[in-house]
């Protein structure tokens, strides 16, 4: 069995779904499940009809809603037109932009966009796509059945970043997508969408089709996981960034887990830890260029000759400084992090870098996670010190396998970095990669400066 996962931009259009079924029909003798992503900009098109229709602008919401009613159906004229397919495809799109009109409505009436409903209207981004694209799959002569992956993924009541139950994923994956195989049917599901135990639907966070892709394999034991996205893999740097970056063939779990966690946005980072739990290899892959090479990700790093895989940037991010209390009730810098740490808990939010000295404190956190700038964070903590918070910073990592052995790589960077200040420097939390803090107007010139120190000459066998 083998899931293949695609992304927004891979289904974004007839086009690009008449080359998607190509590619899977290149592999119906690996039993394949497909998994879609809604088509390109249509989440941020239904997050943004959500948001109009909380603020009672229900003309506005309408008008979007129409406006993702008519791609869609445009999309399956495109590819179905003269077939017996596409009549029944347009009812089933008519039936789901009804209900996307019924929550925005009631939205605008009450005033008040819950996490819930927001995951409720944003869901039918995958639920519509996954109708054109099993429609397509219909066309091509290939034995396509439409599956709802709230049948399959379960999760927990957090709406909009809802954490898969893994157990019940899996047993419920096995019973519902394994006699389908047996039958020879080829699954297509929506990834990104669950549902809790009682059935309400949830989504798993942004680029989360991924992490759905990844679900489902660990839960069939698949041979292998593929996500079909718009880059040719893993590259030595953000090649929006970088436009030398180099694709990477090999890397390990961990060194794909850091890169993810610390930026690199081809792969969703909680992908990897289904996958590496069942040592199922994961592949990216160009749709575009499917003829490419690809990245595979594997438990065993191939032997590389260079010392670090790839270069990636975290933007923007919050730095928070703070000092312990002193005078008549003495505090450690350690209570002063353990307070923190258990405020960002209570937040679900997980800092990128924490460290604390005799003195102070130093946290990293993702900016976009912090309500008013990290203020309210500096608050819940007044009792064990004070703190302030500087924005617009990022963090730079080099991660790769060859970190272990390479005594000289610190010198080297800052040999690059010799005229930019340089904030916190992390290399110890992790063996494999080492991270430092900068303005974020400096990322692009230190990639670059990184990019060719690190990289002038590659090893063949790992990049190109």
């Amino acid at each position: 069995m083998l899931v293949m996962k695609f992304g927004g931009t891979s289904v974004q259009d007839a086009a690009a779904m008449r080359n998607a079924v190509e590619i899977v029909s290149s592999r119906l003798d690996r039993a394949p499940i497909v998994v879609v992503s809604a088509m390109a900009r249509v989440t941020d098109m239904l997050l943004r009809i959500a948001e109009a229709a909380k603020v009672r602008r229900l003309d506005n919401a309408l008008s979007m809603i129409e406006e993702v009613r008519d791609r869609h159906l445009t999309t399956a004229s495109e590819l179905l037109d003269g077939t017996e397919l596409l009549h029944g495809v347009e009812r089933e799109i008519e039936k789901r932009i009804e209900e996307i009109e019924k929550l925005a409505r009631s939205v605008s009436t009450l005033g008040e966009l819950t996490p819930r409903t927001q995951d409720s209207i944003v869901s039918f981004g995958e639920r519509l796509s996954s109708v054109i694209v099993a429609a397509a799959m219909r066309e091509g002569a290939l034995e396509a059945e439409l599956v709802d992956s709230r049948e399959f993924i379960v999760t927990d009541d957090r709406f909009t970043k809802a954490a898969p139950l893994m157990e019940a994923t899996a047993k419920r994956t096995r019973e519902v997508l394994l006699p389908l195989i047996k039958a020879g049917r080829l699954p297509v599901a929506q990834g990104f969408i669950g549902s809790t135990e009682e059935g309400v639907t949830t989504t798993i966070g942004r680029g989360g089709s991924d992490y759905s892709a990844a679900l489902i394999g660990a839960g069939l034991g698949a041979e292998a996981i593929e996500i079909w996205t718009d880059v040719d893999g893993l590259m030595t740097a953000d090649p929006n960034i970088y436009s030398a970056a180099l694709t990477v063939k090999h890397c390990s779990f961990d060194e794909a887990a850091d890169l993810t966690l610390f930026g690199a946005k081809v792969l969703h980072p909680k992908a990897i830890q289904p996958a590496a739990q069942k040592n199922i290899a994961v592949h990216i892959y160009n749709s575009k260029r499917p003829e490419a090479g690809g990245t595979t990700i594997s438990a065993e790093p191939v032997k590389c000759t260079n010392p670090i895989k790839s270069i990636a940037f975290k933007s923007p991010v919050t730095i928070i400084d703070g000092s312990p209390l002193k005078g008549q009730r003495f505090i450690s810098a350690d209570e002063l992090l353990r307070a923190f740490l258990e405020a960002l808990a209570g937040r679900r939010i997980k800092p990128l870098i924490a460290s604390a000295s005799a003195s102070n404190v130093v946290l990293a956190i993702d900016s976009n996670e912090l309500r008013h700038g990290g203020r309210d964070l500096i608050e819940a903590v007044s009792n064990y010190g004070t703190a302030s918070a500087e924005d617009h910073r990022a963090i730079i990592s080099l991660v790769g396998e060859g970190l272990r052995r390479d005594p000289k790589l610190a010198g080297r960077v800052f040999k690059s970095t010799g005229d930019i200040d340089l904030g916190i420097i992390s290399h110890g939390s992790s063996p494999i990669t080492m991270s430092f803090v900068v303005a974020e107007a400096d990322v692009e010139k230190i990639i670059a400066r990184l990019h060719k120190t690190f990289f002038d000459q590659v090893d063949p066998n790992v990049f190109e």
